[in-house]
């Protein structure tokens, strides 16, 4: 590979994470290749890209675009793949899914939600983590709960109101 290439190959994975909100690094060595297919297939149906990168190159990418990674550098050992999603706890519950049956994906490390994630013991931590979306709809509901609270108070003593008029109308005639 040319050094033409890999600048390239290194642009590109610039341009990956910086479009991308939430990035994985896991390893997949050891998959054959059916079940390496069968894992991308998964990864298309949940809209998580995964690229299969070498070390060094992922490195630079990471230099490139600040500090803010430097804690994901002592996981770039062995086999590196990079899934690149919109949905932060996507990949970590494809993860944990596929790892039943096949042992694979290990989670190495994960760029959520401008926090970093090192090892696979972080796994369940990333699986609960709510994207921004999932939060401001908690807060809705919260907002909202009094809310219908107070309306059905009211609904209910406009139908007590009611009941009483219509007991002393029925009562005077």
């Amino acid at each position: 590979m040319t050094r033409e290439d890999k600048n390239n190959l290194i642009d590109v994975l610039v341009e990956k994470i910086n479009n991308s909100n939430h990035f994985y690094l896991t390893d997949i060595d050891g998959l054959n290749a059916v079940k390496t297919a069968k894992l991308r297939e998964l990864c298309n149906k949940k809209e998580v890209e995964l690229l299969v990168v070498k070390n060094t190159l992922l490195q630079k990418a990471l230099e490139r675009l600040g500090s803010q990674y430097d804690e994901l550098h002592s996981v770039l050992k062995g086999s590196t793949s990079v899934m690149f999603c919109e949905s932060a706890n996507v990949p970590a519950k494809l993860i944990k899914e596929f790892s039943v049956k096949n042992k694979k994906p290990i989670l190495k490390g994960a760029y959520v939600e401008e926090s970093t994630y090192i090892g696979a013991n972080q796994l369940e931590a990333l699986i609960n983590v709510k994207s921004k979306e999932e939060l401001i709809g908690d807060i809705v509901l919260l907002l909202q709960s009094p809310m219908k609270t107070v309306l059905g108070q009211l609904q209910s003593g406009g139908n007590i109101i009611h009941g009483v008029l219509k007991t002393l109308s029925e009562k005077n005639n």
